[in-house]
């Protein structure tokens, strides 16, 4: 029942497969659509905050306080989990993960397993893995279901189905959960999905969960959600294993008042999640008899070694960058070639693949600032994406071409003999390109060889017969 993962080494450059994706006009109509609303509600619960800039600012200060000292925080929530009844276990990198994971559910004496909606199973492969194993997942959020039973892949952080209208779901529906009479009404879809995921709630005994936050002041895991499934595997199962990267750490329950606040209001718009499930260790006659939790590092200590980059890892999940950014809402999250899309995926991927991989994403952005402005916790995403990009360039060595074309126009603009010798010598080799518009004016719709990547998504105008400063000195000025 799973999808085909997003998987960054094998995945074409972004600009290949952003082209191809830009020619699916649903695909583009249903993003820019489920795009607009969200951030049409956020506005809206945003606006309401007169202190909404001073907790963005709390938050900043939270997470970047936790990265400063995360091993010390780990270390902490490891021996407060261990108190309350809990196991955790250490994974270098998503194949020790996986392993670990798999190993515990077959300890459980469980084949099957229900899982609530987490990124971090997603970057890891969990459900393929298991697949293997001859383990069976079943996902309980709605737009993961429809995912997986799609064989499709997430394109969304908080809405991985964000890329799906309801005709689409109605036709996955009615295939895969045979219901050849199924409406396309939103409650149609709903009271399909809780019929289907009912019956696995009450007979799989082993949950698996991600975590939007681990407290390291009582060694407990916070979960936020919007339909109820997540409280159904916290509670149900026998035995629950809940994979978290290192990251995801807070240092006191008290945090949880300004994440709180933050998280709702930049992913879905809302003023609180719904379901907001807080467990710690294991409870006699309440909840799961075992709890098991995968502090998963995968390249996160890499990007902790990184000053300027450290910030990626103060993002708490909440899209609000994917939602903001003008290139994601064009070609949607399957472009990105990983679970992590839009402006963060382009910072955080290429850095879990330790800059061997996804090398494009860096440059999937305009660098126009919008998701900065809109993060909660304030990473200056533009600011790493440039770090990545000198990162990338000096990584592919001194004969990269943009870094020689970015040499020459540097020598040109520092001397002015040479500048205007440049805008002389470019009128005279755009003359045959130019081509005229009804309105008379000169456009170039088409450059040659490397250059044409310009031209792709852009047309340009032609250089003016006249530069200002030429029509300054013919009036007397002195050109300077």
């Amino acid at each position: 029942m799973s999808g085909t993962a997003l998987d960054p080494k094998t995945a074409p450059a972004f600009p290949i497969a952003a082209r191809t994706a830009m020619k699916d006009a649903q695909l583009r109509k249903n993003v820019r659509h489920a795009t607009e609303v969200i951030q049409a509600k956020r506005a809206r619960v945003v606006a309401e905050m007169p202190d909404w800039q001073e907790l963005r600012e709390a938050g900043k200060q939270i997470r970047q306080h936790t990265m400063m000292h995360l091993d010390f925080y780990l270390e902490e929530f490891e021996r407060n989990c261990t108190r309350a009844g809990g196991v955790a276990h250490w994974a270098r990198d998503a194949a020790e993960a996986r392993q670990i994971v798999t190993a515990l559910v077959k300890a459980s004496g469980s084949d099957e397993v229900i899982k609530i909606k987490s990124m971090t199973t997603e970057e890891i492969q969990l459900n393929q893995a298991l697949e293997e194993a001859g383990i069976r997942a079943y996902e309980t959020d709605l737009a993961e279901l429809i995912i997986q039973l799609g064989h499709d892949r997430p394109s969304h952080i908080v809405v991985p189905a964000l890329h799906k209208n309801r005709h689409e779901i109605r036709e996955i529906f009615r295939r895969e959960m045979n219901l050849p009479e199924i409406g396309d009404r939103p409650e149609d879809l709903a009271d399909a999905a809780r019929t289907f995921l009912r019956e696995k709630f009450l007979r799989v005994k082993t949950g698996v969960s991600g975590a939007n936050f681990l407290i390291a002041e009582t060694g407990g895991v916070c979960i936020v959600e919007s339909e109820g499934n997540g409280r159904m595997c916290l509670t149900l199962p026998e035995t629950l294993i809940t994979i978290a990267g290192i990251d995801k750490v807070l240092p006191r329950y008290q945090d949880l008042e300004v994440m709180l606040q933050l998280l709702p209001r930049s992913a879905t718009g809302e003023r609180m999640n719904p379901y907001n499930s807080i467990w710690t260790g294991v409870s006699e006659g309440d909840g799961p008899r075992t709890f098991h939790v995968v502090l998963m590092d995968n390249a996160r200590t890499e990007v902790l070694a990184d000053e300027e980059a450290r910030q990626t890892l103060n993002c708490i999940r909440c899209a609000a960058c994917q939602n903001a950014c003008p290139v994601y809402r064009q070609t949607g999250g399957h472009a990105y070639g990983s679970v992590y899309a839009g402006p963060i995926g382009a910072i955080l991927t290429p850095q879990l693949q330790e800059m061997h991989h996804a090398q494009s994403l860096p440059y999937a952005s305009s660098l126009c600032g919008a998701c900065y402005e809109v993060c909660p916790v304030k990473i200056n995403i533009p600011e790493v994406l440039i770090h990545l990009r000198n990162k990338v360039v000096k990584q592919n060595g001194a004969l990269n071409v943009e870094a020689v074309a970015m040499k020459a126009i540097g020598a040109i603009f520092r001397s002015e003999g040479r500048f205007r010798a440049a805008q002389r010598l470019g009128r005279m080799a755009e003359t045959p390109l130019v081509r005229k518009d009804e309105k008379g004016e000169g456009w170039i719709g088409w450059l040659p060889g490397m250059l044409g990547g310009w031209t792709q998504a852009r047309d340009l105008q032609e250089m003016p017969k006249e530069t200002f400063r030429e029509w300054w000195e013919k009036r007397g000025g002195d050109g300077n």
